[in-house]
């Protein structure tokens, strides 16, 4: 009887539906949140929160009153501090999320229609101008637009608005030209800027072996949804770098295949990354 008293005693929470939907919710949001820290500086900083909240743990428990009255003290202050020092991920992180498909799937902040595609020919024509300019080790940066418009970094160039063709692109990229240095944006079949500014990517991941050209091109990819292609002027090895991902040496018929879905489709980086895991198993040098 102890024991069936001893049970009844137990409250048993009923769940609901409402209830496993939070559940899921929270679970999404704390999962998106680490993997957000681990791929950005925070991560170090959040290592250093650590030890500092163990610390006042620490002095919580031997009431150590002078070093736990500076604490609370400076927790408002250190809250802004936070916000501050992580501007540009959380930027980043925002820019991203207005990304998600589950946000654009139902809203169009003014992004452009899927009938703006570029054509099969503007494909062959980046991809043949891609090879070569590798051919003679002449560098380029290439982005192609897709759902969100690159007018702001279309501003830091030169007006071009020219069709898309590989004798203008080899043209524009060619050494001691007024054009060549920047990146091009190209918008459905049409050049629209040329000597166009980047951001730097601060990613730790890049190979030190790449430079500048291959950071610029990975920055755009990171904050926009672009298609970024970069010539090497060092090794003539073409790369592409999509969402913050970069795969570096890729084919030309890999490279126009790829192009080739995108016409009709986003390629966003769920499907880049399942691309590349097909490359590195095929025995590609990622």
């Amino acid at each position: 009887m102890s024991l069936e008293k001893y049970l009844s005693s137990l409250y048993i929470p009923r769940i609901s539906w409402s209830d496993i939907i939070e559940i899921i919710i929270i679970a999404f949001v704390i999962y998106n949140v680490l993997v957000w820290i681990k791929n950005t500086k925070a991560w170090a900083l959040l290592k250093g929160i650590i030890i500092v909240v163990v610390f006042a743990l620490f002095a919580y428990v031997l009431n150590l009153k002078t070093i736990l009255w500076i604490a609370s003290k400076t927790i408002s202050v250190g809250i802004i501090a936070l916000v501050i020092i992580f501007q540009p991920e959380l930027r980043r992180a925002l820019e991203q999320l207005g990304r998600k498909r589950i946000v654009t799937g139902f809203i169009n902040f003014g992004e452009k229609s899927k009938n703006e595609r570029f054509s099969s020919d503007t494909v062959n024509a980046i991809v043949r101008a891609c090879y070569e300019m590798g051919a003679v080790y002449t560098g380029a940066l290439i982005v192609i637009e897709q759902d969100m418009i690159l007018d702001e970094y279309e501003r830091t160039g030169i007006e071009v608005d020219g069709i898309v063709t590989s004798q203008l692109l080899i043209n524009i990229f060619e050494h001691n030209t007024p054009l060549h240095d920047g990146a091009v944006i190209v918008r459905g079949d049409r050049v629209v800027a040329a000597t166009c500014y980047l951001p730097l990517s601060d990613s730790t991941n890049i190979n030190k072996a790449l430079g500048t050209r291959h950071r610029a091109g990975l920055g755009i990819s990171e904050v926009t949804d672009s298609i970024t292609l970069i010539v090497s002027e060092e090794t003539g090895k073409v790369s592409v770098a999509v969402g913050g991902e970069l795969i570096h040496d890729i084919d030309e018929d890999s490279l126009r295949n790829k192009l080739e879905y995108t016409r009709n489709r986003n390629m966003d980086v769920k499907s880049f990354r399942l691309w590349r895991g097909r490359l590195r198993n095929e025995g590609k040098d990622i």
